[in-house]
């Protein structure tokens, strides 16, 4: 826990680490059964985002807390939970939240994934393969190929592919390489911010903040879902027909979620007045493509010159596959997760992480970015981006690997369920309670999870 927390603090300018660790509290009791340290990224960058919480509702930012006894407290058992689906509907079923051909295939030489859960993603990877409706059928085609020419090809049909490679293999690739070499958050200072009368109710110290989110599947909407358990007008916005039905009710908590069609001029103005008056956006873009819809850097800030851009992409910001689309379950093929996984346990297939660790540590770290950058305006009035990649968080996490299977945890029980019914698009939902902890101040949500395009794109206030 020490050791992955302090990388993680480290990667905040000015942050005096032994004080602070102080102020941090670990509770709850168990591990996720893991190759790696997951629990301990999860209370981690849990940790992160209390911690820089806490720093922000520290007004005037002068006057620090004298005392730092345990005022950010994480439930390392319920964080645990929270890196994986924390919704518990009623009378109601989730959507599958896998494509049915997604997955793991046998290559030629070694292991391949396919991500197809997007529709598009499906296309272009059968548009290689053939037009096969299921796995059985697709097995014995995927088989003929080596895995590195069929990832190739699936990439160049803009498709999301992976080969499996250890973590030996991944740390001489070109990428691999890239990556290690990339601090955990880049930041930037772009100019001096507009301050902002931002009175900080105690209770809800984002109230007066307005995020954009640009992000989808799924370390962004974490994000933004723990932006708005502290008051943040999270305004999430999808283009047409796009959808994520096993995760939506995941991650739209406390959001309010619009459409607009940015090649459209109508939704192009309608998005410029958002950017104008908006704090934070947060995006997940890969670098190239808000650049071709003609919202690069440069044109953002000139839109709004104080506003904190926030961004992470899959691959990370250098090297040759910075471009490339990629996911979690990627993300762990490429980086050795997978492999180390299937080798530790003796057996004959990739074996992940019990969850998606990548995306949720991110998530949390990203939201970590923007408190860190808001408070950064309120103390010296620059406006700050940061840009992170699921791919530097999987460097980090494999500095934990372990030669032990850590342990578990207890089955969830009713104890572990908030009371509280969330009436979401769908139908009722409880949550697993939330595990971090922030002397007074509470997490709440202001909306129930919703479904895509529900609200128009406009702010409350």
């Amino acid at each position: 826990m020490v050791v992955l927390l302090e990388e993680i603090l480290s990667a905040f300018p000015g942050i005096d680490i032994p004080k602070e660790r102080q102020s941090i509290s670990i509770t709850g009791r168990g591990s996720l059964p893991s190759w790696f340290e997951v629990t301990d990224l999860a209370a981690s960058s849990m940790a992160s985002t209390g911690l820089m919480l806490s720093r922000f509702t520290d007004t005037p930012p002068s006057i620090r807390l004298q005392t730092t006894d345990n005022r950010i407290q994480i439930d390392q058992r319920l964080a645990s939970f929270w890196f994986d689906m924390t919704l518990r509907p009623k009378a109601w079923k989730l959507a599958p939240a896998w494509d049915p051909i997604a997955g793991d295939y046998r290559a030629k030489d070694g292991w391949i994934r396919l991500h197809t859960n997007a529709p598009l993603h499906r296309a272009a990877a059968l548009s290689v393969l053939g037009h096969y409706k299921d796995r059985a059928t697709l097995e014995p085609v995927v088989a003929r190929w080596n895995a590195d020419d069929l990832e190739t090809a699936i990439v160049q049909a803009n498709g999301c592919a992976a080969t499996m490679r250890s973590i030996e293999d991944w740390g001489q690739h070109p990428q691999g390489i890239a990556v290690s070499q990339e601090p955990l958050i880049i930041w930037e200072t772009h100019g001096i911010a507009k301050r902002k009368a931002c009175k900080l109710a105690q209770k809800r110290p984002l109230a007066n903040i307005k995020v954009l989110d640009l992000t989808r599947i799924l370390a962004g909407p974490v994000a933004g879902r723990f932006l708005a358990a502290y008051g943040a007008d999270v305004l999430r916005i999808d283009p047409p027909a796009w959808e994520e039905a096993g995760i939506i009710p995941e991650v739209t908590l406390g959001k309010r979620c619009a459409g607009l069609n940015l090649k459209n001029p109508d939704d192009r103005q309608i998005f410029e007045n958002l950017i104008v008056e908006a704090d934070v956006l947060l995006h997940g873009y890969r670098p190239e493509a808000l650049n071709n819809l003609g919202y690069d850097r440069e044109t953002l800030r000139t839109i709004n010159p104080s506003i904190i851009d926030v961004s992470l992409n899959a691959y990370g910001w250098s090297g040759p596959w910075s471009h490339r689309r990629g996911f979690d379950s990627l993300v762990q093929m490429s980086s050795g997760i997978a492999d180390y996984g299937m080798h530790k346990s003796e057996t004959y297939k990739p074996t992940p992480l019990p969850v998606q660790a990548l995306d949720h540590a991110t998530g949390y770290l990203l939201a970590s970015a923007v408190l860190y950058a808001l408070n950064e305006i309120k103390i010296s009035g620059k406006a700050l981006s940061a840009r992170l990649s699921l791919a530097r968080v999987a460097h980090l996490l494999c500095q934990s690997k372990r030669t032990t299977l850590s342990g578990g945890l207890q089955p969830e029980t009713l104890a572990d369920i908030s009371p509280k019914i969330e009436e979401t698009s769908w139908g009722p939902a409880h949550r697993i309670k939330f595990p971090l902890t922030l002397r007074n101040i509470p997490s709440s949500w202001n909306y129930p999870a919703s479904d895509l395009r529900s609200s128009a794109p406009v702010w409350l206030k």
